[in-house]
């Protein structure tokens, strides 16, 4: 008697995992007998492609991988992401704080404009964004293998030291967010005090400095430094909303101290570790980077 049973459990296992594993089969083929993605004038998959995709297939697409991530189009990205830019912020909180009443003190220099609005469609879809911004989605993502998601969790993943390491669906903060969103580094520029409380010495301009120091700026290829410039010069709050005037971060970034015309030729020590070039997936063309005159 107890033998049987036993024999009714085994063959009761069996029959499962021959329905779980007949299952998995036909999703294969199914998956596997789906219509192929078109490819795009450029020879990378159209957009429309990405949208069909499970998403087990989807998070592995070399899209999310160096090198195709290098190259890919917001099109392609914003074909899966669309909510980055769809979404909208709420009115109300959940403890009845309105929104246009809860603006943070970075949200309020006079170059902060229109209601509150999420994180990328500041970056992207607002008309400061649209008119000094050239930023992509791979400006900032640069993607990983999925199968880290932090530094050391597997023996052939990215090492705990490799301070370059980036999570796919974030970004490097030192490298990225750092470039508008640190402090001013009020002692090296020999300010007084912070540029809110001295500004008025220098006539409310970053220019009455910047006219002839540190000229050749902005020549990255995710800035449009001709508009800044002119409206920097206009409002020095376009110039301190990237440069302190945002700054989540207590830690500055090192800018690269591209050559000026009348720059000195003695390198101070604050400087003397600091790049002279931009990064290369940021540069310009050579003939649009050359100092400004």
């Amino acid at each position: 008697m107890k033998n049987s049973k036993v024999g009714i459990v085994i063959l009761a296992l069996v029959a499962v995992a021959v329905l779980i594993g007949g299952y998995i089969g036909w999703r294969i083929r199914h998956q596997s007998a789906a219509p192929q993605a078109p490819a795009s004038p450029e020879g990378q998959v159209a957009p429309a492609a990405y949208a069909n995709k499970d998403i087990l297939r989807a998070t592995y697409d070399p899209i999310h991988f160096r090198p195709a991530i290098e190259t890919a189009r917001d099109e392609q990205c914003l074909a899966c992401h669309r909510e980055v830019l769809d979404d909208k912020v709420r009115e109300t909180s959940p403890a009845g704080v309105n929104a246009s009443a809860s603006k943070a003190w970075y949200q309020r220099l006079s170059t902060y404009a229109g209601d509150q609005d999420t994180f990328h469609r500041r970056h992207l879809k607002t008309a400061m964004a649209k008119e000094l911004m050239n930023l992509s989605c791979n400006t900032c993502h640069q993607g990983n293998d999925p199968r880290d998601e932090a530094q050391g969790t597997s023996a052939t993943g990215t090492p705990q030291s490799d301070n370059g390491f980036t999570l796919r669906k974030t970004v490097n903060t030192e490298t990225t967010c750092l470039k508008c969103h640190g402090p001013m580094n009020i002692r090296v520029m020999g300010l007084p005090s912070p540029w809110p409380e001295s500004k008025e010495m220098f006539g409310n301009s970053c220019l009455t400095c910047h006219a002839a120091i540190r000229t050749n700026r902005h020549q990255v290829n995710y800035l449009k430094a001709e508009a800044i410039e002119v409206a920097g010069q206009k409002n020095a709050d376009v110039c301190y909303g990237c440069h302190g005037g945002r700054s989540w971060y207590r830690i500055g970034y090192p800018y690269p101290r591209h050559r000026w015309e009348g720059m000195a030729p003695e390198v101070p020590d604050w400087a003397k570790d600091r790049p002279v070039v931009s990064e290369a997936r940021f540069a310009l063309p050579t003939s649009a980077n050359q100092p400004r005159q």
